[in-house]
């Protein structure tokens, strides 16, 4: 079994965004390419000791993507196991409100923007996938 540094914790904790933008009237999204795991996912991250979920998952999407963002509305959850222990996502929608550039770093070390399908043709994780087609699914509806 894997170590981990929170393998005691009961739950890890993370949060992050599905970070949008509009580019000349057409939506896209943030996806991030993780070297570590050779992934490509939304920004998250685990929860610092006294941060909101809401704080992480501003911190996480701007650590990731190089972008300050507010807060739109809760897009949903995910959780799975991780070495044996619940980990749980939370994710809220999120629209730029700054953004100078990204510089590449060893946690991520590419950042592309995506219109919706190609967004989720693009992610690895099917859970990440569906959660960001119920998004879409919603905003088409609220039109």
């Amino acid at each position: 079994m894997p170590i981990h540094n929170n393998l005691n914790a009961e739950v890890i904790e993370a949060a992050g965004g599905i970070l949008w933008r509009n580019n000349q009237g057409f939506r896209e999204v943030a996806i991030i390419h993780r070297p570590k795991y050779n992934d490509w996912t939304l920004p998250k991250g685990k929860r610092e000791l006294g941060e909101t979920w809401q704080e992480t998952a501003l911190r996480e999407v701007f650590e990731e993507t190089g972008c300050n963002a507010n807060l739109d509305s809760f897009a949903g959850s995910l959780s799975y196991p991780v070495g044996g222990v619940a980990k749980i996502i939370l994710f809220w929608n999120m629209a730029v409100n700054e953004f100078d550039s990204f510089t590449p770093n060893i946690e991520v070390d590419e950042l592309v923007w995506a219109p919706f399908e190609e967004a989720i043709q693009l992610l690895t994780y099917e859970g990440e996938k569906n959660l960001l087609a119920h998004q879409i699914d919603q905003a088409n509806a609220g039109q």
